[in-house]
C-alpha cells in the first residue's frame, strides 16, 4: 500500500465513519460484494446472513435466529466475528476478512419470527479493504454534489485515464438510437455532437449510454436537452448539452468520474500536469 493510498483511507475514514451505507443491488453491484459469502461467526460456528448496512463502526445483518444462534451469542457473551467477501476482479480471487464485533441487539426483520435484525458494534477499526471499498462510494456520493459542474473535457489522454472505451456512443431521445460524440462529462450532464435539428430536440429527455473499461461497465444515464449549439462549418451537427436526472445518475458512473478527479487532484499536488477538467457548468 503506498503513502498516498494510506493517506486517503485515513481521511476516508475520519470522514465516513459513521455514515451508514445500505446494501442496495446497486450498491451490492459496485462494490463487488458476494452477498452469497458473507457469514457471521460466533465461537467456532458460521451462520450464512445478509448484510443489511454497513459504517466503519457497526453493521446490521438478516439473520434466521431460529438455527440456534441465540444460544450461542448468550454463551458467547455476544461477541461475533462478521465475514466480509469482496469480488475483486474478473479473475482474481475474493477478498475476504473478518471484522471482531458485539451484537448490541435482535428485533424481528418485518415482523418474521424465524428472522432478526442484529445490530453489530465493531470492536475494532476494520481492515483497511473494507475502509477503501466502502470510502469510495462514499467519497463519490459527496463529490457528485459538491463537483457537480466540473467538466472533463474528453481528449485522448482523459479517455485513457477514464478507461473509456470509445468518445462515440449513443443516445437515445425518445427510445430511438442516436449516434453521437462525447465532448465533455460531469456528474451532472454532458455535452455531446449529433446530428439533428435544435427545435426538435430541445427539452426531449434521452438517456446517454456511456462504456467504460478495465472493468467493463456500460451505464445509460437519463437527462435532456437543455442548450443547443452550431457546430462550426457543419451544418447538420449540433453540440447538445445533456443535463442528467440527477436522483437517477448511476453510483457506479459517479465512481469512475471521482477516481479520475481525485487523480487529476492528486497530480497536481506533486506538480504534474492538470488536464481535461474545467469548473463550468454544463448548461
Amino acid at each position: 500500500m503506498g503513502i498516498f493510498t494510506g493517506q486517503k483511507i485515513a481521511v476516508y475514514y475520519e470522514r465516513f465513519k459513521s455514515i451508514d451505507v445500505t446494501f442496495t443491488r446497486e450498491i451490492i453491484q459496485v462494490t463487488g460484494l458476494l452477498a452469497q459469502q458473507v457469514h457471521l461467526k460466533c465461537l467456532s460456528d458460521f451462520w450464512p446472513c445478509v448484510l443489511f448496512s454497513t459504517s466503519f463502526q457497526r453493521a446490521k445483518i438478516v439473520v434466521n435466529v431460529k438455527s440456534g444462534l441465540l444460544p450461542k451469542l448468550r454463551q458467547a457473551n455476544n461477541s461475533v466475528s462478521l465475514r466480509f467477501c469482496f469480488k475483486t476482479s474478473e479473475k482474481g480471487d475474493p477478498l475476504t476478512f473478518f471484522v471482531a464485533a458485539r451484537v448490541l441487539g435482535t428485533i424481528p426483520y418485518k415482523g418474521a419470527d424465524d428472522v432478526s435484525l442484529l445490530s453489530l458494534q465493531f470492536t475494532q477499526r476494520p481492515p483497511d479493504d473494507l475502509i477503501e471499498i466502502m470510502g469510495r462510494v462514499l467519497d463519490a456520493n459527496v463529490n457528485s454534489a459538491k463537483r457537480r459542474d466540473e467538466r472533463i473535457l474528453i481528449t485522448s489522454e482523459t479517455q485513457r485515464k477514464l478507461n473509456l472505451l470509445s468518445k462515440e456512443s449513443t443516445v437515445f431521445v425518445q427510445r430511438i438510437p442516436r449516434r453521437c460524440i462525447l465532448r465533455d462529462m460531469s456528474f451532472s450532464g454532458s455535452k455531446l455532437v449529433m446530428m439533428g435539428v435544435a427545435k426538435f430536440l430541445m427539452d426531449k429527455e434521452a438517456g446517454l449510454r456511456i462504456d467504460f473499461d478495465d472493468p467493463r461497465d456500460s451505464f445509460l444515464v437519463k437527462g435532456k436537452f437543455v442548450r443547443a449549439e452550431n457546430v462550426e462549418g457543419k451544418k447538420e451537427m449540433l453540440a447538445m448539452a445533456l443535463e442528467f436526472d440527477e436522483a437517477d445518475v448511476p453510483m457506479g458512473y459517479k465512481i469512475r468520474l471521482n477516481d479520475f478527479l481525485n487523480t487529476v487532484r492528486a497530480d497536481s499536488r506533486i506538480g504534474g500536469p492538470v488536464a481535461g477538467t474545467e469548473a463550468a457548468k454544463v448548461n
